[in-house]
Formats: structure tokens, C-alpha cells, sequence
């Protein structure tokens, strides 16, 4: 599976990315460190993936993918070892900061820009 990426895109998430090099930085090494490959493509898709988890949507939203799926293809063809890690099918973006989380040594942590999320009562409101 090839990408296309936007190029307005592809500048906003670097200024997104600029504003939270921590993160950004945190997220592309876990990438990278779970990479099937370390070539130019990989390296480059990391980097979207990267700048993609720190906008507020879902990471497929972000992304500009027309659904989960194609997200979880993605992980699955490039960065194998990391997809096998979500054994629960955890939402990516929660994943890496999870996964950054466990590497620190942390034992809570959340995901970026949750309280801006579509999704926040489904994942922080009352349990049923």
C-alpha cells in the first residue's frame, strides 16, 4: 500500500510537531524502534504517523484514511512488532502513549488532546 501525501498536510503537522517535539520525537522512536524496515518510505510514514498523533481526531482521521483499517494495515505492514503488541485492538494513537508510557516507566498516562476529541464521553464518560 502506497500513501499520497498532501503537502499543506504534510506543513501543518511539522508546525504541530514543532510545537510538541517531546511527543513528536517519543512517538517517531517508538515507530522507528518497531520499523519492519529502515528505509526512506518507512522513515517517512513514521514521521506522518508521528506528526498525525498529536492532532485531535482519531490518528486515521488525521491521517486523511478513509477508515481504521486501513490504519491497522498500515501498522501491521510496516511496523510489525508494534502491531502485534495491541493485542486488545487498542485505538493506535492511546497505544503509543501507552507504549511510551510502559518504556518510561509510567503506570497512567493519557492520550494527546483527549479533551478536544470527537470521541471523549465515549471513552471517559460513565461506564455502562
Amino acid at each position: 500500500m502506497r500513501l499520497q501525501f498532501d503537502l499543506s498536510m504534510l506543513r501543518e503537522m511539522g508546525e504541530l510537531a514543532g510545537e510538541r517535539t517531546d511527543e513528536f520525537n517519543d512517538i517517531l522512536a517508538l515507530l522507528l524502534d518497531n520499523a519492519f524496515a529502515r528505509d526512506g518510505e518507512t522513515e517517512r510514514l513514521a514521521r506522518f504517523i508521528a506528526c498525525a498523533s498529536l492532532k485531535k481526531n482519531h490518528l486515521w482521521q488525521d491521517m486523511g484514511l478513509p477508515n481504521r483499517g486501513v490504519l491497522s494495515t498500515l501498522m501491521k505492514q510496516y511496523f510489525y512488532p508494534l502491531f502485534r503488541k495491541n493485542t486488545h485492538d487498542m485505538k493506535w494513537k492511546k497505544f503509543f502513549y501507552k507504549q511510551i508510557c510502559e518504556r518510561e516507566g509510567f503506570n497512567l498516562c493519557k492520550s494527546p488532546s483527549c479533551g478536544e476529541c470527537v470521541d471523549y464521553v465515549k471513552c471517559f464518560g460513565p461506564e455502562e
